[in-house]
C-alpha cells in the first residue's frame, strides 16, 4: 500500500487553518514524515497518527516552514519514551542547529538519533521492501527532493483461504511477502493462498523549486507526484523570482514525467480560497488534486 497523508500544506506564513508544509508517507509497513513545519506534531496527534511507527524523517530544505517543527517533535518523542532508533535525513546544517538547541535545554534523547547529511543525488536508504532517493530541486537556497518506491510489492492475500489452510492471521502478513506456512511438518504453499503481487508503487515529491524541466526524469513513471504550487498562472513573474512554481508549471511536470496522479500544495498565505489552483492545474493536467490538509491520498 502507498498513501500520503497530509499534515501542512501552506507556504511561509499560516493562515486560513493552514499550516506549513509536513506529510506522511505510509508505504506498507513503514511511515515516513517529509519537512516537519510549525504545528506538525499538534497535527500527526489530531489525525490520530501514531508516531512510534515513524523511523525516517526527510527534511528538504532550511526554511522554516519546512523543519521548525522539528526540534520540539523530536523532544517530545523522548518524552513518550521513544527507544527504537530514528533516522534523520536532512541538509548538513540542520545538525549543529539541533545539536545547539538540545545543548542549550539540557536535552538528552532516550533513543539513538542517526544524522544523514543530504549531499548529493542518489539513493539514500534500501532493504528489501522500499528504498528512497533523493534529488536536488531549483531553489533560493539547497533543496532537496525525495522519491519513495516499493521494492517489491506485498502479494494480495485471500483471508478466507489461508483460514481454510489453517494458517493463523498472525502469520499473514509473512504471507503477503511471500513465505510459505509450516505446522508440524505440514507446508501451506504461498502460492495457494495468495496472488501475484502488483506492479510496486511510487511517490515523488518535489519541494519548494523553480520551474525546472528536467524534475521529470527524477520522478519519471511516478504513481503520485507532490509539486508545490504556490501561486497561480498570473503570477508567474512572481514564482519565478521567489524561486517558486505556479499551478501551470507543475502540471506541465506532471505531464512531462507521465505521472498516474498529481498533488499540488505549499498555497501562498495571499490566497484564501484554494479551488482555483485546482481548475487552473487540471487544464493542463486533469488527474490532480489539492493537497487538503487531513486527508490521506491512496495509490
Amino acid at each position: 500500500m502507498l498513501a500520503v497523508t497530509i499534515l501542512g500544506n501552506n507556504s511561509a506564513l499560516p493562515a486560513y487553518d493552514r499550516h506549513p508544509t509536513a506529510q506522511l508517507v505510509t508505504l506498507d509497513d513503514q511511515l515516513f514524515l517529509v519537512d516537519c513545519g510549525e504545528g506538525t506534531q499538534i497535527q500527526l496527534s489530531k489525525y490520530r497518527i501514531k508516531w512510534g511507527r515513524i523511523n525516517y524523517i526527510f527534511i528538504s530544505h532550511l526554511h522554516g516552514d519546512h523543519y521548525f517543527g522539528l526540534s520540539g517533535f523530536l523532544h517530545s518523542m523522548g518524552l513518550l519514551n521513544r527507544e527504537q532508533d530514528l533516522h534523520l535525513y536532512a541538509p548538513e546544517p540542520l545538525q549543529e542547529i539541533l545539536n545547539l538547541q538540545f545543548k542549550a535545554a539540557c536535552t538528552v534523547l532516550p533513543y539513538k538519533l542517526h544524522f544523514h547529511a543530504l549531499k548529493e543525488e542518489g539513493l539514500l536508504v534500501k532493504t528489501d521492501k522500499f528504498r528512497v532517493d533523493c534529488f536536488p530541486t531549483k531553489h533560493r537556497i539547497p533543496c532537496w527532493g525525495f522519491r519513495f518506491e516499493q521494492v517489491k510489492a506485498p502479494r494480495k492475500l485471500n483471508p478466507e483461504k489461508a483460514l481454510s489452510y489453517s494458517v493463523p492471521s498472525s502469520f499473514f502478513d509473512r504471507l503477503k511477502w511471500g513465505e510459505d506456512y509450516h505446522n508440524n511438518g505440514q507446508v501451506v504453499r504461498n502460492e495457494w493462498v495468495t496472488e501475484p503481487a502488483p506492479k510496486p508503487k511510487s511517490y515523488g515529491y518535489c519541494a519548494d523549486t523553480i520551474y525546472d524541466a528536467s524534475l521529470a526524469e527524477k520522478i519519471k513513471n511516478v504513481d503520485l507526484l507532490y509539486h508545490e504550487t504556490t501561486y497561480l498562472k498570473e503570477l508567474a513573474e512572481r514564482a519565478a523570482s521567489r524561486f517558486h512554481a505556479t499551478t501551470v508549471q507543475a502540471a506541465l511536470i506532471a505531464k512531462k514525467a507521465n505521472a498516474r496522479r498529481l498533488l499540488i500544495g505549499h498555497f501562498s498565505s495571499k490566497y484564501d480560497k484554494l479551488e482555483i489552483f485546482e481548475q487552473e492545474a487540471r487544464e493542463v493536467f486533469e488527474a490532480t488534486d489539492l493537497a487538503l490538509e487531513g486527508v490521506t491520498y491512496t495509490v
